[in-house]
């Protein structure tokens, strides 16, 4: 019923649309020949009236998904064709935008928005990354291609395409293939092609300027880009082209924007860490340097009065009776025990993390192209060089010390510069616990703990959010020729190599530690009888300490973590222990690539030339991770830092050979069928077999029918698989042992007790191949010129998926996992494994559906579209032996977020040299989440809703042709300013999210573009 439900507000709320134009099929026949024909079967745009940006009716080019010339306008694929003027008109600045506008891309964390939080698992080192999703089989299973051939995978990840590394300024065009095409491209590509094409025969010179400013006047995105070119192919037998384009993205953070606020316990959601600008004070026992005696609140009896439970999980004096309140500072708010059942935590203060976050991140991106072609008779051989170089920042919320007896022990001293805030906290504290002693006693020899340090935790605020600093370089080189060798029979070959390299530096929000937290680093430190816990007498130590690092700085009283505020001297002891600059890790990704491909005409049937085509590739890919090497074991330690150190690789290298054919038979005039067959064999994997077959029958001129099958592998990628194992803590408190608490939800029912177990994640040597099998079968109706409509259904099938489970994931799933992965201490769950595996199934199915139609109205052209995806089913087994989970509309942390319906549709008005454009982006909402309070029944907040509302925004351009070298365009984005809908993200074990979800919406909110363009 929901399904169906979301499917009707979808449609329903494009019906407008449809309206404006319904009224005029006929007149649509009775249009002069050189108005922009829309080709429903392969769905290119309406909108596009450019001689140049794609080929005409009955011109026979290669087209995306296949490797036999064909008329695009009558393909048997399901491809979607998006100019430069489809990109102009719907404010598109750079293919990251484009990918998210597509209604076939999954909601991955996949664009910059979505990973500029703190990230876990399979999402960390994606440090600039922005990829595509095809389908949601994830950024791995969706193959992007620049001009038919690959490019290198992202330097950090070695797995996903970081698609802004493309020359946007170069595109002529985009051809997005939504069908696996392993059998033309290789094994991976089971969630589809996204073709990048670029102008082969540019003559001229062509400059453009781009700004899109917020109406806060924030975040601003600016694009200059220009390209010349020189030389006629036909007539001079050469072309020359090159093309540059630079891009500045501005910084948006959370708190600029009133959506984005954890605080809104009446709605269900709170955040759940008591590390906060203002020490929260907890009872942490005696550390051998710091605190032999033990710790102001160890051994007291913490009680709350007029409660049955004690004050364990952390105490703020600002949430005291008496306190100035936990609202007082900035981002804070008082702990809500009640919505994360936990108790203990009573007057513990919280802080809003998600406002520290940066919802678009700053990065500057410069990219350029060129392309030299000579033409030697009807052979065409070019070079082509391409490369990109981008800058971009993460920034997230500062770091919070956790203090404990060991590792981080933490305690605010009384010393003679301490006193007055010592002895305020300790009344504060003594008027509610009069354990620790009587109020305004001063003496260390009364019957309570005055003189004992206190232990607290902190959010160091400021020390500045956490920053890490990415630069990604990628260029591919490569040449090729193309062209005829008898009779219809033409070949085409090429060489090319491709590099990303990325490196990442720390900026704000680091400091040393200070302290060994690891015997190992211990025993590598040089030190004689180091032990773990020990001080680190190689990382600095600030003026006026006794002690290196953050921890000695922080011991020493120095530093007022009872206050919000920070003097200039506190400031510098801060940066003296700062860790800004340390290189954090490495990446590069070599790809080298040779291929070669013949085809032509066979022999004739009744309905035409069997054709064929077959070719070979080679591949070589290499990868290189550096580890940390700022972070050796000999170093000083950098605290809560992603060092991966234990995932340095070096030079691990895969070839790939393969051999394909396919085969074009047109049975009769009506009916066609294609089969191809593609043999792959990797190093390390052996060989496999993948077939594709697709038919096509059209029974007259206005109506086919279409379908296909194939079958796809993908290999793991090299992190997958040589990672070595690293273990991480959870600081959350929303997880339950299965085992002893049925119910799934923190309480105080016994066994029901929250658990931090640690989790260790890294690769797997025994890692296999996933395998998928696809279908779909898709009807293309044309009742007139001008008007179509498609409908393909969509089936997608993968078996020993590649992947880690969450911890939530292996929790729900214990009674199938092997026992050897959960370690357990005293009874309690205290380690799970969460290494990479061939984890289960996955099974996906949808429709996609899209509408073209146009007539002549107003004394102009009016044309109307809208392509959308209805998913019916997403659900995924992680064992064979397990039921499938249904994630239809369902949220997840990790993953893709399957929403039940997606669609864009616009009406677009041309007359002379004016044009405008109206359009609407829907994505539909699905099940919120519940934090323990309201999952076990205990809280019911009054304003809680169990589903996210749908996001609908509308956009508007317009644009006018100057002069024949002038045209401006002229955009509002998200023109009635929507917020994205409330969706309770925050993820307690991680730290990440909010009150929005960036796997779907766009912070930025209303918005105004300009594009000048100028073509001589």
């Amino acid at each position: 019923m929901r399904t169906i439900t979301s499917l009707r507000i979808g449609l329903a709320t494009t019906c407008a649309f449809a309206a404006i134009a319904a009224s005029a099929p006929a007149v649509a026949q009775d249009q002069s020949a050189d108005q922009a024909t829309s080709a429903p079967s392969t769905e290119i745009s309406d909108r596009t009236i450019d001689d140049n940006s794609q080929p005409a009716s009955g011109q026979e080019i290669v087209v995306t998904g296949s490797r036999i010339k064909q008329d695009p306008t009558n393909s048997a694929l399901p491809l979607k064709i998006f100019t430069s003027e489809d990109l102009t008109r719907e404010g598109i600045n750079s293919p990251e935008q484009l990918i998210s506008y597509l209604a076939s891309n999954g909601n991955g964390a996949d664009n910059l928005a979505s990973n500029s939080d703190v990230t876990s698992g399979a999402q960390r080192g994606t440090n600039g990354l922005s990829a595509a999703n095809l389908r949601g089989q994830g950024s791995a299973s969706t193959l992007v291609l620049l001009n038919g051939r690959r490019v290198a995978a992202h330097g950090l990840t070695g797995s996903a395409v970081d698609v802004n590394q493309i020359p946007f300024a170069a595109l002529e065009r985009v051809e997005v293939l939504n069908d696996g095409a392993s059998a033309i491209y290789g094994t991976d590509a089971i969630g589809g092609v996204i073709n990048f094409i670029t102008k082969t025969d540019f003559q001229g010179v062509s400059a453009s300027g781009y700004s899109d400013i917020t109406q806060e006047g924030d975040s601003p995105i600016y694009r200059l880009t220009g390209t010349v070119g020189y030389g006629d192919l036909d007539k001079q037998g050469f072309n020359i082209m090159a093309s540059v384009s630079k891009s500045w993205n501005g910084i948006l953070r959370g708190s600029d924007r009133a959506f984005v606020n954890g605080n809104q316990p009446n709605r269900g959601l709170s955040i759940d860490t008591r590390g906060t600008p203002i020490a929260t004070i907890f009872p942490n026992g005696a550390n051998a340097i710091f605190a032999p005696d033990g710790s102001l609140l160890s051994g007291a009896d913490l009680t709350v009065p007029g409660q049955t439970f004690q004050a364990t999980g952390g105490v703020n004096t600002l949430n005291l009776p008496g306190g100035a309140g936990c609202e007082s500072f900035d981002g804070g708010m008082a702990y809500d025990y009640e919505l994360w059942a936990n108790n203990p935590a009573y007057y513990a203060c919280a802080w809003d993390t998600g406002r520290a976050a940066v919802l678009q991140q700053p990065i500057d991106t410069l990219t350029y192209y060129s392309r030299a072609t000579v033409a030697i008779g009807e052979h065409r051989i070019s070079a082509e060089f391409t490369g990109s170089d981008a800058t971009s920042s993460k920034i997230f919320s500062s770091n919070q010390y956790a203090g404990n007896t060991s590792t981080t022990p933490l305690y605010y001293p009384l010393n003679s510069n301490t006193k007055t805030t010592y002895d305020s906290v300790y009344d504060q504290l003594a008027a509610v616990f009069p354990s620790i002693g009587a109020v305004g006693d001063r003496t260390v020899d009364n019957v309570g703990n005055y003189g004992r340090p206190i232990a607290y935790r902190w959010r160091c605020t400021a020390c500045g959010p956490r920053e890490y600093i990415t630069n990604t370089k990628t260029y591919r080189a490569g040449l090729f020729a193309d062209g005829p060798i008898a009779g219809d029979w033409n070949y085409n070959a090429g060489i090319s190599y491709a590099r990303s390299e990325s490196n990442s530096v720390l900026g704000t929000g680091y400091s040393y530690r200070g302290i060994f937290s690891s015997q190992s680093r211990a025993d590598a430190s040089g030190v004689a009888g180091a032990m773990r816990g020990d001080v680190d007498p190689r990382a600095p130590t600030a003026p006026g300490a006794s002690e290196p690092g953050i921890i000695g700085l922080l011991n020493s009283g120095l530093i007022n973590v009872f206050s919000d505020t920070k003097t200039p001297e506190e400031l510098a002891l801060l940066q003296s222990v700062s860790a800004d600059g340390t290189v954090l890790y490495g990446g590069i990704y070599d790809v080298w690539q040779g291929d070669a491909s013949v085809s032509g005409s066979l022999f004739e049937l009744p309905g035409g030339m069997v054709k064929l085509a077959a070719g070979v590739d080679w591949r070589r890919e290499s990868y290189t991770f550096n580890g940390s090497p700022d972070a050796a074991i000999d170093q000083p330690e950098i605290f809560n830092v992603a060092f991966d150190n234990a995932n340095a690789l070096q030079d691990k290298t895969r070839t790939v050979k393969a051999a394909y054919a396919e085969l074009q038979i047109p049975l009769l005039s009506v009916l066609e069928l294609s089969a191809a067959g593609r043999v792959d064999d990797y190093s390390g994997f052996g060989s496999t077999f993948n077939p594709k077959f697709s038919v096509k029958f059209t029974p007259t001129n206005w109506l086919m029918f279409r379908g296909s099958y194939g079958t796809g592998f993908r290999v793991p990628t090299f992190n997958q698989i040589y990672n070595a194992v690293s273990q991480s803590p959870n600081p959350g408190n929303t997880l339950v042992d299965p085992t002893t608490c049925p119910g799934g939800a923190v309480s105080s029912a016994p066994g029901c007790a929250a658990i931090t177990p640690d989790t260790l994640f890294g690769g797997n040597l025994n890692l296999g191949p996933e395998t998928s099998k696809q279908y779909s079968v898709g009807v293309v109706f044309r009742p007139a010129r001008r008007w179509s409509a498609t409908a393909d259904f969509w089936s997608i099938s993968v078996d020993n998926v590649i992947g880690a489970l969450t911890l939530q994931q292996a929790l729900d799933n214990i009674q199938y996992l092997d026992p050897s992965r959960f370690t357990r201490t005293n009874g309690v769950l205290t380690l799970v494994d969460l290494t990479y595996d061939n984890i289960g199934s996955r099974r996906t199915k949808g429709i996609d559906v899209s509408f073209r139609g146009g007539a002549d109205l107003f004394g102009g052209s009016v044309d109307i579209g809208l392509d959308g995806t209805w998913l019916l089913e997403k659900k995924q087994k992680l064992f064979p032996t397990a039921p499938y989970e249904d994630q239809l509309g369902v949220f997840t942390f990790a993953g893709d977020l399957g929403l039940e319906w997606k669609h864009n549709a616009w009406i677009n008005y041309r007359k002379d040299n004016f044009t405008f454009t109206f359009s609407q982006i829907f994505r539909s909402g699905y099940e919120n989440q519940e934090l323990p309070g309201v999952a076990n029944g205990t809280v019911s907040p009054p304003d809680f809703n169990p589903r996210v509302k749908p996001y609908i925004i509308y956009n508007m351009t317009v644009s006018q042709q100057v002069t024949k070298a002038f045209k401006i365009t002229a955009g509002i984005k998200n023109v009635f300013n929507t917020d994205p809908p409330f969706a309770i993200t925050y993820d307690s074990n991680t730290g990440a999210g909010s009150s929005w979800e960036p796997r779907v919406a766009d912070p930025r909110g209303r918005s105004f573009t300009i594009l000048a363009q100028v073509n001589f």
